[in-house]
């Protein structure tokens, strides 16, 4: 049986990585994905694809990857401590898009499936994914559509997922030392298996295929917003958030750097260029402030704006 569920969400994640290349590569109207194909030593490997130096994307990565191993790695005992003695396989795609304009956001998504297997016992298995958006200088139709995406997507399996992902994507995006959220949100999930493999699977793909429609308009709408060094420093400096959480607070990708995985395909989500600056403040009253006030904070956005 679990050769069958590798197979089918393996397909799929190949056929979503090629679909949304093609998607930003023709939204970008410039810039092309570069692959990389790697093989893990332990078992696996991936396809990651790069953009560089796009009309739109100053940079962009999108990675797929398999690995499997038959140890599993100590972040994914801390988080599941029922999975030690087990072998594993993790297939996912992950992606990060960072475009020049500070007016278009950066945003993040990631589609995942694990496996972990022992003689004599039920594998254990779940699915996890989302997408979230990290605005410089928010508009509130593009956060408005964001969402309205992510809600649609999950209509058709209740609405309860809705407000339980968003919520949870706005508990793990989480800067606990800066006290504020990475953006304005959007999906996130784990663990999720409670509901048998197709269903898993279906609301995985959802996810997986809403990622596009949510955020090409936005590029549309802001790509050509003129802008200037005032604004691109800002954008560098709230870039450095990106780093921050990618290094002391996401479980990818510490669990990918303790699976042994590719290094420059896990820190693909880099973005090129972020700067710090010594106890910054944004003017008061000034658009770099309102992000500060009024957006890194969980709130409603569908009720709201």
């Amino acid at each position: 049986m679990h050769d069958s569920m590798l197979a089918q969400v393996n397909a799929y994640l190949k056929s979503l990585q090629d679909r949304i290349c093609t998607a930003l590569e023709q939204a970008d109207g410039l810039g092309q994905f570069v692959e990389d194909s790697w093989q893990r030593p332990g078992g696996g490997g991936g396809r990651s694809r790069v953009m560089r130096e796009g009309a739109v994307l100053e940079q962009g990565g999108v990675g797929y990857s398999h690995v499997f191993g038959e140890q599993m790695p100590a972040s994914a005992t801390a988080h599941r401590p029922e999975l030690a003695g087990r072998n594993f396989n993790a297939c996912g795609v992950s992606l990060v898009m960072h475009p020049r304009n500070p007016y278009v956001p950066t945003s993040h998504a990631n589609v995942r499936f694990f496996i972990a297997e022992k003689e004599d016992a039920e594998p254990v298995w779940w699915f996890g994914g989302g997408f979230d958006l990290t605005p410089f200088y928010p508009f509130d139709d593009d956060i408005k559509h964001w969402h309205q995406v992510a809600y649609d997507a999950l209509q058709p399996f209740g609405e309860e997922l809705y407000p339980k992902f968003k919520q949870w994507c706005d508990e793990y995006f989480w800067l606990k030392h800066r006290d504020e959220t990475r953006g304005v949100g959007g999906l996130f999930f784990d663990d999720l298996n409670q509901r048998g493999f197709e269903e898993s699977f279906a609301i995985m793909r959802a996810v997986g295929d809403a990622y596009v429609e949510a955020y090409l308009p936005i590029i549309a709408r802001r790509k050509d917003t003129p802008y200037g060094e005032r604004e691109r420093d800002f954008q560098l400096y709230r870039r450095g958030r990106y780093v921050e959480f990618n290094l002391v607070w996401d479980r990818g990708t510490l669990f990918g750097l303790q699976t042994g995985g590719r290094t420059e395909s896990i820190l693909m989500s880099m973005p090129p260029l972020a700067r710090w600056e010594y106890g910054f403040e944004p003017e008061p009253g000034s658009a770099e402030a309102k992000l500060y006030s009024d957006y890194l904070r969980p709130r409603d956005w569908l009720q709201e704006l």
